[in-house]
């Protein structure tokens, strides 16, 4: 009777740690919706939806093969303190990690970020839409962004198109803004004022040679 009955508890154990190992499999292969911040989300093959960014120490990079939505409503006060400051342009920043960020180390988006703003470093591969992009956050654009106010990316490759201004530290391809901000520029500026590590220039500016070394 003991035997049969160490022999039940064995198999109950056994049955719950199998359990166990089966979930932490399925949480590791690519969710349909996934939602950020959370420990769980890591591939998504479908829809990101993220609630508040996470900051530079605690983010988890996570990739997405689909649409990444970023509904962080503090966001929204974010433009309205760079308009304030527009005068000053001479003055503005990108938060830079080195002369290339670190792809390791940021979100992957293949495909669509529609965001009201975006402060986690980010690779997007594809269209990004949003009201202000990537403020105060490493990123990399692969295509087009648009924004009805400001682009501010680390690195833009494609074409970047808002109203108010563009700013970036490195581009290659398109800016299309009323103000147009490029430290290492290989390509075009259209707007009312232009500036790349070249020259400072009205309605289009441009630079299509490498630095010498």
């Amino acid at each position: 009777m003991k035997i049969k009955f160490l022999m039940m508890i064995a198999f109950f154990t056994g049955s719950i740690i199998n359990a166990q190992d089966s979930l932490y499999t399925q949480s590791d292969k690519p969710g349909i919706i996934g939602f950020s911040p959370s420990k769980e989300t890591k591939n998504v093959n479908g829809m990101l939806i993220k609630y508040y960014d996470e900051i530079d120490q605690e983010i988890k990079p996570k990739k997405v093969n689909g649409i990444g939505l970023g509904f962080n409503g503090l966001g929204i006060f974010f433009p309205v303190l760079f308009l304030v400051n527009i005068t000053s342009i001479d003055n503005w920043e990108i938060n830079d990690i080195g002369s290339d960020p670190l792809p390791d180390k940021m979100n992957k988006i293949n495909g669509l970020q529609l965001s009201i703003v975006n402060m986690e470093p980010t690779v997007t591969n594809g269209l990004e839409l949003s009201l202000s992009s990537n403020i105060s956050a490493p990123s990399v654009t692969n295509g087009v962004a648009v924004s009805p106010l400001y682009n501010f990316h680390h690195t833009t490759k494609g074409v970047a198109i808002s109203t108010l201004a563009n700013v970036s530290q490195k581009c290659r391809g398109v800016q299309v803004a009323l103000i147009n901000v490029c430290k290492d520029s290989r390509g075009i500026q259209i707007g009312f004022w232009n500036q790349n590590e070249k020259r400072k220039f009205p309605l289009i500016n441009w630079n299509f040679k490498n630095k010498k070394s």
